[in-house]
């Protein structure tokens, strides 16, 4: 439902705002593009008019000091020659205003001419009036004769009607609408598709975000484009895939987890029920056995107790709550300590050697001393727990430039090609025959990462694994102040 609502406010959005923004400059440009056309056929009419009358100005000069009548013999005359009737009215008004001959044959008495009015007291004696003179629409241009004296002699006007000028603009702005509504319903036809070829990627990724928030992680998108929705769909099916390995990861670490604290308490409960058996009976108490009771439980317990510091580390780091005590290191003796500490387990274990080539001596490195031994002991435990019996585990540190390099090597089952980027992940093993929590590499490549070192891990399956890390080599700060 709330997918269907937002692909509503998508479509909303789309025609309220940009089809709205786009109509109204539509009909802008059609009020824009009537008022050019009328004022273009206007100007048109008014250059006309303003022809005619310079075409006349010799016919003004000529009779601008003769008697009204030659006057109006002129006029008469002029009105034959004129060539221009069926388009222009040609009238000659008398000195009072009133109209004396007309190109129509038609004397119009009793009417006031605005355009007479306006050249009668205008500076130059000319005026073009656009309106409306009875029931018609004309334009007017208007042009006093003066005499030598400076009084009016008449007038001579020119006239169109606009009503065909007037159609014809009206069917122009008719046809700009037309073209402009042609191109609202082609943009709106082009943003219909547009939206559309959206939507519908929109709401195949909502549907399969549903299925992915309901815990179905094996829905993917069908990829079309290469676009920026294409690339959504991409990430998407990446994220699904991402989040069905973690669920897959989360599931194995859980069945894991139970498995690993599940063996050390049944041990212990069982060697529990033997050591009070076996004290239960004064009579027949058996040292030797009670002694080996308690050891398991405490080799048990500090199983679960390794378990559980995982767990709490892996718990931190995922808080990002990874704390360091950094202070300067003999990183000589942190490894020496860790050897130490394996050397019996491996050696009582699997009967498996661990070779330390120790040099004489390393630089000292700015580390947390408690961290960087947990760093060993868990590479040195998973080198042990992933060798064959018999075998040997190598551990070599040396200088190497501004670091320090400690490789540990095994002669183990290796680590299969394609195992090999994602055994640091968290909840991770390529080997599930393995005793362990799955989280160990992830919480020592974390710890490098805090010391800005390197985690490096090179494996050959069936031939062993060789873990290399870089730790950088501590430089004193040189009081540099005078």
């Amino acid at each position: 439902m709330n997918s269907i609502i937002a692909v509503k406010g998508i479509t909303r959005r789309f025609f309220f705002n940009v089809m709205g923004f786009i109509a109204a400059l539509v009909i802008f440009a059609v009020i824009v593009s009537g008022i050019f056309i009328r004022d273009f056929y206007y100007a048109a009419v008014r250059q006309s008019l303003n022809s005619q009358m310079s075409m006349s100005a010799g016919f003004i000069q000529k009779n601008s000091a003769v008697s009204y009548s030659e006057f109006l013999n002129s006029a008469r005359d002029y009105i034959a020659g004129f060539t221009e009737k069926n388009m222009i009215c040609l009238e000659f008004f008398d000195s009072q205003g009133n109209m004396a001959v007309s190109s129509k044959g038609l004397i119009v008495k009793d009417v006031s001419f605005p355009d007479y009015e306006g050249a009668r007291d205008s500076k130059d004696g000319r005026f073009i009036y656009t309106g409306e003179i009875g029931d018609e629409k004309i334009m007017a241009l208007t042009r006093i004769m003066p005499s030598n004296n400076g009084e009016s002699v008449g007038a001579v006007r020119y006239s169109i009607s606009l009503t065909l000028i007037d159609r014809q603009v009206v069917q122009n702005i008719f046809t700009v609408s037309i073209i402009g509504f042609l191109f609202l319903l082609l943009v709106f036809i082009c943003g219909f598709y547009f939206l559309r070829s959206i939507i519908k990627p929109i709401r195949a990724i909502t549907a399969s975000a549903l299925k992915i928030a309901n815990g179905n992680f094996e829905v993917r998108l069908e990829v079309k484009d290469t676009d920026e929705v294409g690339q959504l769909c991409d990430t998407i099916n990446y994220m699904a895939a991402e989040l069905a390995s973690t669920d897959k990861m989360k599931n194995d670490f859980i069945s894991l987890v139970s498995h690993e604290l599940r063996t050390p308490l049944t041990v212990i409960k069982g060697w529990s029920e033997t050591i009070n058996g076996i004290f239960a009976d004064s009579k027949k108490i058996d040292v030797k056995l009670a002694a080996k009771g308690v050891s398991v439980i405490e080799s048990e317990t500090e199983r679960l107790s390794g378990l559980v510091e995982d767990l709490l580390d892996y718990s931190k780091l995922k808080a990002g709550h990874l704390s360091l005590k950094m202070e300067k290191v003999d990183i000589l003796a942190e490894i020496g300590e860790a050897v130490f500490v394996y050397a019996d387990i491996a050696k009582k274990t699997k009967n498996i050697d661990i070779s330390y080539n120790e040099p004489v001596m390393l630089p000292v490195i700015w580390a947390d001393p408690k961290r960087l031994r947990q760093v060993f002991f868990n590479i040195l435990d998973n080198a042990v727990k992933y060798s064959n019996e018999n075998s040997t585990v190598i551990v070599d540190a040396t200088e190497h430039d501004v670091f320090v390099m400690v490789t540990i090597s095994d002669m183990g089952c290796g680590i299969a090609a394609e195992d090999l980027d994602r055994v640091k992940d968290r909840f991770y093993k390529s080997n599930m025959t393995v005793t362990g929590s799955g989280i160990g590499l992830a919480i020592v490549d974390e710890i490098i990462k805090q010391h800005d070192g390197v985690l490096e891990i090179d494996s050959k399956e069936g031939v062993g694994t060789t873990v290399s890390i870089a730790l950088p080599i501590y430089v004193e700060e040189l009081d540099v102040s005078v």
